[in-house]
């Protein structure tokens, strides 16, 4: 089961992200919605979805955003399983900066 989706998406300025957010926020399994604006364009607009839930159907995001002229262009996350895994920062992480 899906916890965490974090998607980078393209979308049209209307719908707006308050309206976005809310119809996912409807969909079956979702407890919650953010979404970040990264860019604006005339015509459409860059942004982060991020959707958490106990039952995430990837599908049906996905279906409900191409309703409203949207388009996944990654996922850039996803979380599954009886909880959600945070990253961490190791030795490793901190010698590939450098």
């Amino acid at each position: 089961m899906i916890r965490r989706l974090v998607l980078d998406v393209l979308k049209p300025h209307k719908p707006s992200v308050v309206e976005v957010s809310e119809a996912l926020s409807h969909l079956h399994g979702v407890e919650g919605v953010n979404i970040i604006i990264n860019e604006i364009d005339q015509q459409v607009e860059n942004a982060k979805i991020i959707v958490a839930g106990i039952s995430i159907d990837y599908e049906e995001i996905r279906s409900k955003l191409q309703e409203f002229g949207a388009t996944i262009h990654s996922i850039d996350e996803v979380a599954a399983g009886k909880r959600i895994v945070e990253e961490v920062t190791t030795p490793q992480d901190q010698s590939a900066r450098m």
